[in-house]
C-alpha cells in the first residue's frame, strides 16, 4: 500500500538574520497510510507543530520532502494549495480561535463548499447534515462562536474540516483545550468519521492517555528528532528510547 503523507529529511531551521541558528525540525521523516490513526508526540518545543506547520505550508521547509499521494507540494504556494485543501484539512487546538467572530458556524462550515463552487443552498444543506452527524442540532448553524461551548465549538470545526471531504485532517492538539469528558466524546466522533468516510489522522498531542486510546502508530520526538516510532501498544508498553521512558514516568 503505498502511503497517503511521506514525509522525507524533514529540517527547518529558524534564524534571527545574524549567527545564531535554532533547528526546530532535524532530518525527520515518516509516513502515514490511508485510514490510520499516527501521533506524533513529545514535550512542547519538541518540533510537533513545526511539522504540521511545514506540511501545510504555512511555514517553508529548509531541506526535505513532504509528498501528499505521491504529489510533491513541499514548495507550493497559496494558489496551489487551494487544491490540496481538498485533500487535506485542520483542526486547531482552541476552536473559538479558528472561526471568524463575526461568521455564523453555517456560513464558516459552509465556505469551502461555496469555495468549490457548490450553491448555497445545496452547500447549507450539507452542512445541515454534517452538524447532525457531528453531534450538533440544525439550530447551532445559527450561532456564532462565542454562543456555544467548546465542546460544541470544535463539533463545529471538525464538520467545516470534513464538508470539503478530505482524505487528511491534522489533528494540532484538538482536544487539549476541552475537558476529560469532552475529549472523550470528541474522539467517539472522530473514530466514528473514520470508519464511515475512511479518514486518516495525524493525531498531534502529548496526552499520552489519549494516544493510547485513539491512535494506531506513534512517533515519539525530542529536541526536533525523532527518537522512537512504531506500533501505539508497543511503543508505550515497551519503550526502548530514555526520552520515551522519562515520558512515560512524568505520567504515572
Amino acid at each position: 500500500m503505498e502511503p497517503l503523507l511521506r514525509v522525507s529529511n524533514l529540517t527547518k531551521v529558524f534564524s534571527d538574520g545574524k549567527q545564531d541558528e535554532y533547528k526546530a525540525v532535524d532530518d525527520v521523516s515518516f509516513e502515514l497510510f490511508p485510514g490510520e490513526k499516527l501521533a506524533i508526540i513529545g514535550e512542547s518545543g519538541s518540533g510537533k507543530t513545526t511539522i504540521v506547520n511545514m506540511i501545510t505550508r504555512l511555514l517553508d521547509a529548509t531541506d526535505g520532502s513532504i509528498l501528499l499521494n505521491g504529489e510533491d507540494i513541499t514548495h507550493y504556494g497559496r494558489k496551489e494549495m487551494k487544491k490540496i485543501c481538498r485533500k487535506m484539512q485542520m483542526v486547531f487546538q482552541t476552536p473559538t480561535e479558528s472561526f471568524d467572530p463575526r461568521c455564523r458556524l453555517g456560513d464558516a462550515a459552509a465556505e469551502s463548499l461555496r469555495n468549490a463552487g457548490i450553491s448555497k443552498k445545496e452547500a447549507m444543506e450539507t452542512v445541515k447534515d454534517l452538524f447532525i452527524q457531528c453531534g450538533l442540532p440544525e439550530e447551532f448553524m445559527k450561532r456564532y462562536p462565542h454562543e456555544v461551548s467548546g465542546g460544541q465549538c470544535q463539533r463545529a470545526a471538525i464538520a467545516r474540516a470534513i464538508a470539503i471531504k478530505p482524505e487528511l485532517l491534522i489533528l494540532d492538539e484538538a482536544t487539549s483545550a476541552l475537558d476529560v469528558t469532552v475529549q472523550a466524546e470528541i474522539l467517539q466522533l472522530l473514530t466514528k468519521l473514520k470508519e464511515e468516510r475512511q479518514i486518516s489522522y495525524l493525531f498531534i498531542c502529548h496526552d499520552i492517555a489519549l494516544v493510547q486510546n485513539f491512535c494506531d502508530r506513534v512517533l515519539v520526538m525530542y529536541q526536533g528528532k525523532i527518537v522512537e516510532q512504531g506500533k501505539t501498544e508497543e511503543v508505550l508498553c515497551f519503550p526502548k528510547h530514555e526520552y520515551t521512558r522519562m515520558l512515560l514516568d512524568s505520567v504515572l
